[in-house]
């Protein structure tokens, strides 16, 4: 099967119910997927799959890893196996850039890293017998480095490149291909409620998706986006702490509002 014709491959897609989730269950349906989407809201799986013929509701919580095993199961009774997982669903709390509170950062913690885990757990275990599959992790830029008013969104999407490197390394020799999905600013009900920072080369939600799909198509390592943020960023991390930290201070406080 080409990498550029899914034909009926399976595709489940995490984070779907809004933003770029929702965006990238669309994308991947025009582009030949049968798509299972889950996230929380039910009510807006429902709506997102009465618009497609290709798009299937699988409502749950990754918090819950039963439940996620469980329509890991359903998913590929109903509709064959998953080819492709991009697992997406995540949490950013605003309150973390006013003070440090332990349980929000666990909350943060529990929800971007615990939540995947609880994802990758049953994938894993249904494609590494057959020798093959696409697992995509959504990150961030603001995984690269430490940035104000994200230690606990930060860290979550640090510790996930992490994983995903080390996922790679492991399971590729395996047959599997694994990416990690680095996105910079995107229109979505996260960013809505950004009054902090401000986001230089935004783009909607329904933009990222075709270029994160094009890296599904790719099957590159990473997908990062936009290219000139992500590479300032990745240039500024190289550099030593006592340059490191200067620079990035007046960067993000020229860039507060």
């Amino acid at each position: 099967m080409s990498r550029d014709n899914p034909g009926e491959s399976v595709a489940w897609v995490t984070g779907a119910s809004s933003g770029i989730g929702r965006a990238v269950a669309i994308e991947l349906a025009s582009r030949g997927y049968i798509v299972a989407v889950t996230a929380r809201r039910a009510d807006d799986l429902n709506a997102l799959a009465a618009d497609s013929e290709r798009i299937f509701s699988f409502p749950g919580d990754i918090g819950d890893r039963a439940k996620m095993a469980a329509i890991v199961s359903e998913i590929e009774a109903d509709h064959g196996p998953i080819a492709l997982a991009f697992l997406n669903a995540g949490v950013y709390f605003p309150a973390e850039r006013d003070r440090f509170e332990a349980g929000l950062v666990w909350r943060t913690f529990e929800v971007n890293v615990g939540g995947t885990v609880n994802c990758l757990d049953p994938v894993l275990a249904a494609m590494e017998p057959r020798g093959s599959g696409q697992i995509a992790i959504t990150s961030s830029l603001a995984g690269y480095g430490g940035i104000p008013g994200s230690l606990a969104y930060g860290s979550t999407k640090a510790a996930l490149i992490a994983m995903a490197e080390a996922l790679k390394l492991t399971y590729q020799p395996l047959g599997l291909t694994i990416q990690v999905v680095n996105p910079g600013f995107v229109r979505t009900e996260m960013t809505a409620h950004n009054d902090f920072f401000e986001m230089p080369f935004i783009i909607d939600a329904d933009a990222a998706a075709k270029r994160i799909c094009d890296g599904f198509a790719g099957k590159g390592f990473e997908i990062t986006f936009p290219r000139r943020l992500a590479y300032l960023f990745k240039a500024a991390c190289l550099l030593p702490y006592a340059l490191f930290f200067p620079l990035m201070a007046r960067a993000t406080q020229r860039a507060r509002r």
